[in-house]
């Protein structure tokens, strides 16, 4: 029997402010150390104010996965009214998601020639196509199946509890590496890198403008440095025509268009200015 969620739908704008306060204290899930980060509720109520509004993409509901700095999952939840209401396989995609943007993001203070310097999925893709310098990189830490779905020597396997606050993955390394849109580095005001956030269930494109809206929700969104425009990590639409049938990206850091090419390079242009990176007043 797939267990249901019930949920209050208030207005986009009340379900973003202050909803993060709803969990300073939370106890860590399972034994994770996810302090500084989302409960299952916030987690769900962010979500489910940013799902369904102007995100480019096909509109619908997602998955959404948060990992602690070590990469542990802290919490798993969904949109929409049931777990069959997102595409299934989306569910272990945004815990790769999230895993890869921790992965490859430094706190502020770390060294390198962009101190602090966060990479969200989305700009990895380029890199790892054949011939570019990271190609391969989506191969080297393969997902951990029995843990992301609850093998039987991981304590479950009921699906039921999927998306849940007992999820079989939730406390536990699910690993993966994703090289598309949808997944961001989470940084607290002090710009100390907490963890990430992955999202899945859309197209790419719109993955990514969600995980963006909901890292903006949850006040973790206060980037050090990053290879986009105003120092962040957004979405970079860069692609060129080799003439050769491979595009190019001059940055080495592009993602290409998903559906649609002007409206969404324009929405992933607003990011940053409706939803500026930095400590939420």
């Amino acid at each position: 029997m797939i267990k249901y969620k019930i949920f209050h739908v208030t207005t986009a704008g009340a379900l973003l402010l202050g909803v993060f306060s709803l969990s300073s204290a939370f106890a860590d899930p399972k034994g994770a150390k996810c302090a500084g980060l989302p409960d299952h509720a916030t987690l769900t109520t962010v979500l489910q104010g940013v799902v369904g509004f102007d995100n480019t993409g096909l509109a619908h509901d997602m998955w959404a996965t948060v990992v602690n700095r070590d990469g542990q999952v802290c919490v798993v939840t969904f949109s929409g009214a049931d777990r069959g209401a997102q595409w299934p396989g989306s569910r272990v995609i945004s815990a790769q998601k999230a895993n890869t943007a921790n992965a490859f993001s430094l706190p502020a203070g770390a060294g390198g020639l962009f101190p602090g310097l966060a990479l969200s999925t989305a700009n990895l893709w380029a890199a790892t196509q054949p011939g570019g310098s990271l190609f391969g990189l989506q191969f080297s830490n393969p997902v951990d199946t029995a843990v992301a779905y609850g093998g039987p020597s991981h304590a479950g396997g009921d699906a039921d509890d999927y998306g849940m606050p007992d999820d079989p993955s939730v406390g536990r390394f699910v690993g993966g590496v994703n090289v598309f849109g949808g997944g961001l580095a989470l940084y607290d005001a002090a710009g100390n890198l907490l963890g990430g956030l992955g999202l899945s269930g859309d197209t790419s494109c719109s993955d990514h403008n969600q995980a963006w809206k909901v890292r903006d929700g949850l006040g973790l969104d206060n980037v050090p440095a990053g290879l986009s425009g105003l120092g962040g990590d957004n979405i970079i639409f860069d692609l060129v025509d080799d003439f050769g049938g491979n595009p190019e990206s001059p940055s080495g850091f592009g993602h290409p268009t998903c559906l649609d090419d002007i409206g969404e390079k324009a929405a992933a242009a607003a990011l940053p200015i409706d939803f500026p990176i930095g400590p939420n007043p």
